[in-house]
């Protein structure tokens, strides 16, 4: 306990970090996957093909080389430069991306083909079709896979600690450098962590008993 409110400071400021790489990664990836995701279906071949590609490519590279690049290789691109913490919410963005649009594809899969007949049917269009008709119902059928996808980049966050973001990946090598015990560094953030899934797991729950009753 002593470890804990010794360093209170330390371990606030990391995961206070930690939960803005992931809210606003999270709002990022689930705007960018869903695009992606409708490309995924999309009856134009060239969307097919975009959407297929940018989800092989990233969601089979390390997110530590995603990472990477950001942070040293796109500074030598002469584009314009973002901090070490901007740089990681879009790498951890454009990855996760990847994984929410997959998921989608799968739940749209899954929606009934007369569904969307019978909305250009009525004269929708295929993105009208998507957003009315479809997408909220791949939502509500997907809504364990995206949230483990969540819960996953919630632990994604720690890789930002190797680029110089200071988060709760990073807070073991910064207290070790103060003397504190490594052992009961890590016992402390990794409790933290469980509170932090346990948290989208409740939303999980909520979010499935609500839409489950609006059926």
């Amino acid at each position: 306990m002593n470890t804990l409110l010794d360093n209170l400071d330390v371990f606030t400021t990391g995961f206070r970090t930690t939960i803005i790489l992931f809210l606003v990664s999270g709002l990022f990836a689930l705007l960018l996957g869903t695009i992606v995701g409708a490309m995924r279906v999309s009856p134009i071949p060239a969307l097919r093909l975009f959407g297929t590609l940018y989800v092989n490519i990233v969601r089979n590279t390390p997110l530590t080389l995603v990472l990477f690049f950001f942070a040293f290789g796109y500074p030598k691109l002469g584009l314009p430069e973002f901090d070490f913490t901007a740089s990681a919410i879009v790498g951890l963005s454009l990855y996760t991306a990847s994984y929410v649009a997959e998921v989608l594809r799968s739940g749209i899969n899954t929606v009934p083909v007369g569904q969307a007949e019978a909305a250009r049917a009525i004269g929708l269009r295929f993105v009208q079709t998507l957003a009315l008709v479809v997408l909220p119902q791949a939502f509500r059928s997907v809504l364990p896979p995206l949230f483990s996808v969540l819960i996953a980049l919630l632990k994604n966050t720690t890789v930002a600690a190797g680029f110089s973001v200071y988060e709760a990946g990073a807070i073991r090598a910064y207290l070790a450098e103060r003397g504190e015990p490594a052992l009961a560094v890590l016992l402390w953030v990794a409790l933290f962590f469980v509170a932090l899934v346990l948290i989208l797991a409740q939303l999980q729950r909520y979010f499935e008993k609500k839409w489950k009753v609006a059926r």
